[in-house]
């Protein structure tokens, strides 16, 4: 398996109790931020919207393309097939009047940045305060093109995805996954996505969780758990 894994939102926050004087001590300290990719540091890769996109782009009936969808995207997302074994499943599964490179194409430049939290991550990171680390769901090939696309390599120290590790979020065991890769208590341990339902299964495991709706609401939330980036 391979050890590459990755990390990074409405607050359900968890906070340990402790009995301090001061603000600092009240703080959690938090070494590492786990960060959802899609809908959080870039736009998603290839959700629905992504998908009615290009079906309605290349005149393909969704129904038809959902049905087939349903059925591969676990192994998709869990690395068992790739980019062009998904398409040739869900649509060159009959001849069509475009390749599959050009769906290719059209399907990748879908992916584009969030600055203003890329920029945050960033900054976080060159602080050297924190571990920083992906937790995502995402396919080989999109996750790998993300990565150098947008320089997320430089970044994140570790990336906890999906097609990596072999299981998906909401699912416990990538959660745990990270915080036995990293080597950190969960009480140290922020995890940051866009969608609740990612972040319950954290938060039970004992890390904080942030439910991100945009970069600055996310930068105030950070610094709730005192988490700081650099001006």
């Amino acid at each position: 398996m391979q050890a590459l894994c990755a990390l990074r939102g409405q607050k359900l926050y968890n906070h340990p109790s402790r009995k301090s004087q001061t603000t600092e001590d009240i703080l959690p300290k938090i070494t590492a931020l786990f960060w959802d990719v899609g809908g959080v540091l870039l736009s998603n890769a290839w959700d629905h919207t992504q998908r009615k996109q290009a079906l309605d782009h290349f005149g393909l009936d969704e129904s038809e393309f959902d049905d087939r969808h349903d059925m591969v995207v676990s192994s998709f997302e869990r690395g068992k097939i790739s980019l062009q074994e998904y398409l040739e499943r869900t649509v060159f599964y009959r001849p069509r009047p475009f390749t599959l490179d050009d769906f290719k194409s059209y399907m990748l430049p879908m992916s584009q940045p969030n600055p203003p939290a890329l920029e945050l991550a960033r900054s976080l990171a060159n602080s050297g305060h924190y571990l920083m680390s992906t937790i995502n769901n995402e396919s080989t090939d999109l996750n790998l093109y993300r990565i150098h696309t947008f320089g997320l390599q430089n970044i994140f120290n570790v990336f906890v995805s999906s097609c990596f590790v072999g299981f998906r979020k909401p699912e416990k065991t990538i959660y745990r996954m990270a915080l036995e890769i990293t080597q950190r208590p969960p009480e140290q341990c922020c995890f940051i996505d866009d969608r609740a339902l990612n972040l319950e299964c954290a938060a039970k495991l004992g890390m904080h969780v942030i439910q991100m709706k945009d970069a600055e609401q996310l930068r105030r939330d950070l610094q709730t758990l005192g988490v700081t980036a650099p001006s």
